[in-house]
Formats: structure tokens, sequence, C-alpha cells
């Protein structure tokens, strides 16, 4: 068979990729992993009891929306990611905004704080089993954005990987915000962050090895 009758094959066999298959995959398995997540939230405790109460009060819209605006603006970065040689460009700032925002009220707290009490406002009362049941709780939504990533054609693997943890790590901890019980700014800053970058390093991980195309 010549070359040309070759290409010509080939060609006539291909399928246009919809334009907004790298969007409507992840957020199918957003779609997907958010009730699981939830499940896990509800075995673990379920939602607080005084939720009412606490949807009251800033710091808690504080403690649900930051990781929200973390998932959504992993969403953003991830889906670039997706498409061959694609680059986050400044899109990575909406991740990196709400985090800094976390951190400057936690250094407020802390500094307006009397001295006794700074070590309470980081540690809380649930510091011991916090990081790691936001990183439970985001591992549905960390195997949906994978499988969703491996349908798809990134290129910047361990990029890639990292940013589906941080898509499932922000939505993780949202969920979870519903069960916790803290409020402090200093507390969400060290392990609401630390439970969110558990799926990230294991997205930088993963990555190359299970995105390969």
């Amino acid at each position: 068979m010549k070359t040309d009758d070759l290409v010509n094959l080939l060609a006539a066999d291909t399928l246009p990729v919809q334009r907004k298959a790298a969007p409507r995959r992840l957020a199918l398995a957003l779609a997907a992993g958010l009730p699981l997540a939830a499940v896990i939230m509800l075995l673990e405790g379920g939602v607080r009891r005084d939720i009412g109460q606490a949807m009251l009060l800033p710091m808690f819209w504080v403690k649900l929306l930051v990781p929200a605006l973390i998932a959504a603006a992993g969403f953003a970065v991830l889906q670039r990611l997706a498409r061959p040689g694609a680059r986050p460009g400044a899109s990575w700032l909406g991740i990196a905004l709400p985090v800094l925002l976390l951190w400057a009220l936690a250094a407020v707290s802390l500094a307006t704080a009397p001295p006794e009490l700074r070590a309470s406002l980081v540690m809380g009362q649930t510091w011991r089993s916090c990081s790691a049941s936001i990183a439970l709780i985001s591992l549905p939504l960390f195997i949906a954005a994978f499988v969703a990533l491996a349908s798809l054609a990134p290129t910047r693997l361990a990029l890639a990987g990292a940013c589906a943890g941080v898509m499932a790590g922000g939505a993780g901890a949202a969920v979870y915000a519903l069960h916790c019980p803290e409020l402090e700014a200093p507390f969400l800053a060290v392990w609401y962050l630390l439970g969110m970058a558990v799926p990230v390093a294991a997205g930088a991980l993963l990555g190359p090895r299970l995105l390969r195309w």
C-alpha cells in the first residue's frame, strides 16, 4: 500500500473531537464523585447537628467557600491541561488566591489573639482526624478525575495529576466542612490545606504513571 493511500485510509476513520469534551468529562467526574464523597462524610458522622446556627456565622462560609473556590479553580486549570500541549497560564492564580486569603485571615487571627490562645486556634479539637478525613472524602473525586483525564489527552502529566488533586481536595474539603465543628481561620489554614495537599501530592506522583498515552 502506498503511503498516500495509508494516510487517506487513516484520515477517513478519524472522528472530530468535541470542543467541550474536557469540561464535560470533568464535570461528569465531579457529578459522580460528589455523592460518593457525601456518603463517606455521612458515614464518618454526618452533617453537624447545629448546621442551621453555624450557617449564621461568617467563618462557616469561609470554611465552605474557600475549598469550593479552590475546587472550581482546579477544574478551570484542569480542563486546560487536559488538552495536548496546553499551559495553565494565569489560571493558577484562581488556586493561589483563596489559599492566600485563608493564610491572611489566619495571620490576623493569630496576631490579635492572646498568646496563650494561639496554640488552640491552630490545633482546634479535631486536628488528629481533620486532614485524614478530607483526604479520604476526596478519594472518589480523585479517582473520577483521573478516569476522566485518562480519556483525554494531557501532556503535562504531573501537573495534570496534581491539578486533579486540587479539584478533588477542594471539593472534598467543602463536603467535609458540612461536618467539621471547627471555625477558626488558623485551624483551617493548616489542617484543611494539609488535607487538600494529600491528593495534590498523590496526583503529581501518579500522573506520569497513569495518564501516559
